[in-house]
């Protein structure tokens, strides 16, 4: 199996393909299953400090962002999408999709978004019924400080939707002091689970929308509201993936022994865009830097599928291109949840001097992990 470094899915520790093996019942009848799913929510709401519920949905990161729009968003209102990204612009997809009038605010896809500038056009401009806004944007790596432009969205009465899929547990995230009222997350990204389940988080606030709706939720998967009471009615609104969630579960578990994990996902964040600045390479965004990807720009003379042919097939090596306005643009090497270790990134940078100079390209300092 090859060493997969990129920004997710990420490779996966043996307890938690262990967990994922254990004989499973009838999570539908067993009202066991009940308390550990329940428990299982709990401890990831723990985790990113917060009271707020957490559900555990079936399917990948994408259903829990099409969840939280299909269930407060109704026909006619206006949705903030803070767009310095690709998925960041990509949620004016699922506002368009429930009826919704989406409003970019649209910045520099090389930069955070900066919380004066954003104040100034609120100041113009806040009758939006909630924004969106994407903590760790995967295509270019850029990280939104959710910590700053949550508060100051919900001065201006405007709810907040947060993609952290692969943000969380990387970056610090805590919901409640960044006032986040629906946060989404992923097993597949520095959960280090296999690809399957999606989290979120909804506060009180968000519930009530949800409930005083004066339009029904055009879906039932992408409904929240669905598990509304499903441990008093011991009822799923549908059966469960238990051996995904006894995998999740053991994940949590070990993110919640691992007291460094975010000051190493910083270190080694940091020490991987010191060693490309070093090479002579160049990294893709000018501030924002995500503890859980790095992105490059691609050198003159080579392309994405040269260096990323060569890593996979000499070296047994995994790392990405990137897509829509990036495609072709940059090489994304992934260091997040179980992928994140020193030895990982050292032989991936080793292996990737050696693909970049046996392409012709000059690099000023040899890449490597000091």
């Amino acid at each position: 199996m090859y060493k997969m470094m990129t920004p997710g899915p990420t490779m996966v520790a043996e307890n938690v393909r262990m967990a994922r093996s254990v004989e499973t019942g009838n999570p539908d009848l067993d009202l066991e299953f009940y308390d550990f799913y329940k428990e299982t929510c709990e401890l990831y709401s723990g985790l990113l400090h917060t009271k707020n519920e957490s559900l555990i949905l079936s399917g990948e990161g994408i259903l829990g962002l099409e969840a939280a729009v299909a269930s407060i968003t109704e026909p006619g209102d206006r949705v903030l999408i803070l767009d310095n990204g690709v998925f960041g612009k990509g949620f004016a997809d699922f506002v368009n999709i429930y009826g919704g009038e989406p409003v970019l605010y649209t910045t520099d896809y090389k930069k955070e978004i900066e919380a004066g500038a954003l104040r100034e056009f609120l100041e113009k401009d806040s009758d939006f019924k909630y924004a969106t806004v994407v903590h760790c944007d995967t295509p270019s790596g850029m990280l939104n400080d959710i910590s700053v432009i949550c508060p100051l969205l919900k001065e201006y009465g405007i709810l907040t939707v947060v993609d952290s899929v692969s943000g969380m547990f990387g970056n610090e995230v805590n919901v409640d002091a960044s006032k986040i009222d629906i946060l989404c997350g992923g097993s597949q990204k520095a959960i280090s689970c296999p690809i399957g389940l999606t989290l979120v988080t909804i506060s009180e606030e968000a519930k009530r929308m949800m409930e005083n709706r004066k339009t029904r939720i055009a879906s039932f998967y992408a409904n929240l509201l669905v598990f509304k009471n499903y441990y008093e009615d011991k009822w799923f609104p549908y059966t469960m993936p238990v051996s995904d969630i006894y995998g999740l579960r053991q994940a949590l578990e070990n993110i919640k022994e691992d007291k460094d994990i975010i000051k190493r996902h910083k270190r080694i964040a940091a020490k991987t865009r010191e060693a490309l600045i070093r090479a002579g390479l160049h990294l893709y965004a000018e501030n924002g830097y995500s503890n859980t990807v790095t992105v490059f720009t691609i050198p003159g003379g080579v392309t994405a599928g040269d260096i990323l042919k060569i890593m996979r097939e000499d070296y047994n090596i995994m790392l990405a291109g990137s897509f829509d306005v990036l495609a072709g643009e940059v090489i994304r090497i992934g260091h997040m949840g179980y992928n994140c270790t020193e030895e990982n990134v050292r032989e991936t940078l080793t292996a990737l001097d050696i693909v970049l100079r046996k392409l012709g390209v000059e690099l000023k300092d040899v890449l490597e992990y000091r």
